[in-house]
């Protein structure tokens, strides 16, 4: 199960957003934006841009992600 994916997914779709439109706004690339919804491990870069972008604890992210993994 890809819990971090799903989840970031759902965000971003509920803000009715592409996944470019999201990288645009958090300054990384619509490529990282699909490996992370694809179940790919991400950086701490990538966590704590999301973090901010829709408000909840970086390590709240880690955790889903390490759950994938």
């Amino acid at each position: 199960m890809n819990r971090l994916g799903n989840f970031i997914k759902q965000k971003r779709l509920d803000e009715a957003l592409t996944q470019q439109e999201l990288a645009e706004q958090i300054g990384l690339t619509s490529v990282t934006i699909s490996n992370l919804e694809n179940g790919q491990k991400v950086g701490s870069k990538t966590l704590k841009a999301l973090s901010k972008k829709f408000g909840i604890e970086t390590k709240v992210l880690r955790r889903m992600q390490d759950e994938n993994n």
